[in-house]
């Protein structure tokens, strides 16, 4: 049976102590604000013993944090993650499991999260430097993952720390938007067309084209290749179709990107001419079962078209920007980028409003005649 006592301390404050005492189990007890929240956990506590569902004094105390991440690792990342997330997810597996994986299921709390989302954002990353909002918010998704297991499917926890958001994490920037102007990318196409390194400019004029990553432009096959790269994305060129297929990508889909014009025409000069000891498009000329490094190249590039504060991954902000402005809807650049929701492509809604602009004046004109 369950007994609730109002409590009120000196200074006022009014508390309300909650006591489940059932025959052959444990008490249980917590202490709320709220006579509603006390009522409630009152009645699911009692509700979970009868039905065997409680596991705070049992389960929960046997099991470890490092236990789980453990059982998560052997059994849930190589069944439902492909090897990018895979490699992606186990560094930070590692962390939680070096921070607090000592601790037994039943010890963990809000409390105990909020530390390390304090520690990840003060000290949390290499040689103690803080980390990015996003990446904070990374570390929780997979948390938030490994305890999800085990309330739902190991029956390790009776329920997560992490449930409903319990949580608040640092919010995220507004992504950033940097795209070429018209003489931009008029002078850096010049200038990686004239540099001393011949794969810069196919390179660069295939992730311009296609808004594909680095790692899946520089991990491109003519050939599906005998071992695939385990940690990263790649694709294979299939110039008979005009296509790409990338069979691993960071989102964890399969996609297929068409090729049209100047890519396309790169891509059928490079077959012509592609070394037979690599199945890789862009080899390095040293280690052609790797990829070339065009650092040095791009860079160089840079400098000579005097185009400041641009990164390679910009290219495929350009891509996505031109797409906006050419009447592309989100949808439509989102199934470009390979992105599955829109959050990601609505920094570029503001560059389609022209476009939106004209498609509400065109419908009007045919309702009620151009004016």
């Amino acid at each position: 049976m369950a007994s609730i006592t109002k409590r009120t301390s000196d200074d006022g404050d009014v508390s309300y102590f909650v006591r489940v005492r059932l025959k052959g189990y444990p008490l249980q007890t917590a202490t709320f604000k709220r006579l509603t929240d006390a009522k409630k956990w009152a009645a699911s506590t009692e509700s979970a013993i009868r039905e065997g569902r409680h596991f705070k004094t049992n389960e929960a105390k046997r099991h470890t944090l490092a236990e789980a991440i453990e059982r998560y690792t052997r059994e849930i990342l190589p069944t439902e993650f492909t090897n990018v997330e895979q490699s992606n997810r186990r560094p930070i597996l590692e962390w939680w499991a070096s921070q607090i994986g000592h601790c037994v299921m039943a010890d963990l709390s809000t409390a105990t999260f909020a530390d390390c989302r304090n520690t990840l954002a003060t000290s949390g990353g290499r040689k103690g430097r803080p980390l990015a909002a996003a990446t904070i918010k990374k570390h929780f998704v997979v948390a938030t993952d490994v305890l999800k297991r085990c309330v739902n499917e190991w029956h390790w926890l009776e329920q997560s720390p992490l449930k409903d958001g319990g949580i608040k994490l640092p919010e995220l920037p507004r992504g950033i938007v940097r795209f070429l102007d018209d003489d931009e990318l008029n002078r850096l196409t010049a200038a990686c067309k004239e540099s001393p390194n011949p794969l810069l400019y196919p390179a660069f004029v295939l992730a311009i084209s296609t808004g594909m990553r680095q790692s899946e432009t520089m991990n491109l096959y003519w050939r599906e290749p005998e071992t695939p790269p385990s940690e990263t994305a790649w694709g294979v060129v299939n110039l008979a179709e005009s296509c790409i297929i990338l069979h691993e990508t960071k989102n964890g889909d399969r996609r297929r990107v068409p090729l049209a014009s100047q890519a396309l025409a790169e891509l059928q000069k490079l077959n012509k001419i592609r070394r037979l000891d690599s199945a890789l498009v862009f080899p390095s000329p040293t280690h052609p079962s790797q990829p070339i490094e065009l650092k040095k190249a791009w860079l160089n590039a840079l400098k000579r078209a005097e185009v400041n504060n641009f990164r390679w991954h910009d290219l495929r902000h350009c891509t996505a920007s031109y797409l906006a402005m050419g009447g592309a809807s989100m949808v439509e650049i989102a199934a470009v980028l390979g992105h599955k929701t829109l959050d990601m492509v609505k920094r570029y809604s503001h560059l389609s409003d022209v476009h939106i602009a004209n498609v509400v004046e065109r419908m009007n004109s045919k309702l009620f005649g151009g004016g």
